[in-house]
């Protein structure tokens, strides 16, 4: 099995995209997100208070944002290894947070898995079983 590559910001819209029903529509500021059956899944966040930058104190400018499947996966993701955060804006919220500075610390491979899993965790149940059953991964 080849080794994925490490992951771009074009491969956001690539794989949001490639989604059965997936739209990209204006989100926060004007900036991208990508919906589903007109229910938001993963997208560009406009900078807010509750993220800054530890070093600098200036607010984050560079944040997306993830829907996820439940609170567990969102802990996992959290507590994991790898670049994801959240606020204090999020708690209750199935989602989680990336900047965009960080996103090569991801593969594509892995930024796919949490695009399709935000993807599967709002697209209607019929979509996703009709999707599953035509993949040949």
């Amino acid at each position: 099995m080849a080794r994925s590559r490490k992951a771009r910001e074009a491969d956001i819209e690539d794989l949001a995209m490639a989604l059965p029903r997936a739209e990209k529509v204006p989100g926060w500021g004007g900036l991208p997100r990508y919906q589903v059956s007109k229910k938001f899944f993963v997208g560009y966040r406009s900078s807010r208070p509750d993220a800054v930058d530890a070093a600098t104190g200036e607010r984050l400018t560079d944040v997306l944002v993830f829907r996820v499947p439940d609170e567990s996966d969102k802990l996992a993701l959290v507590h994991g290894d790898g670049p994801w955060f959240t606020t204090d804006h999020f708690n209750g919220h199935s989602s989680v947070l990336l900047r965009l500075a960080h996103l090569g610390q991801l593969t594509r491979a892995e930024l796919a898995e949490v695009i399709e899993d935000a993807w599967r965790s709002q697209a209607p149940k019929s979509v996703v079983a009709r999707w599953q059953g035509t993949r040949t991964d």
